[in-house]
């Protein structure tokens, strides 16, 4: 699974659990995409969560 290059996140691992209470393993992925970024000038292919593409913290190529 991939991770944010910018804020380090990743999947979320933890507990499904059912209306009568049983558990099974669950995952929450991170929306993490493949994106040509702009790094000195330079273009580079890294990912990068949405959040982060949102906040600005990172200029598209």
């Amino acid at each position: 699974m991939a991770k944010c290059a910018i804020c380090e996140k990743a999947a979320h691992f933890g507990n499904a659990v059912s209306h009568s209470h049983r558990r099974s393993n669950k995952m929450w992925k991170s929306n993490v995409k493949s994106v040509r970024v702009k790094i000195n000038g330079n273009a580079k292919k890294m990912y990068v969560c949405t959040s982060c593409l949102k906040s600005g913290l990172v200029e598209r190529a």
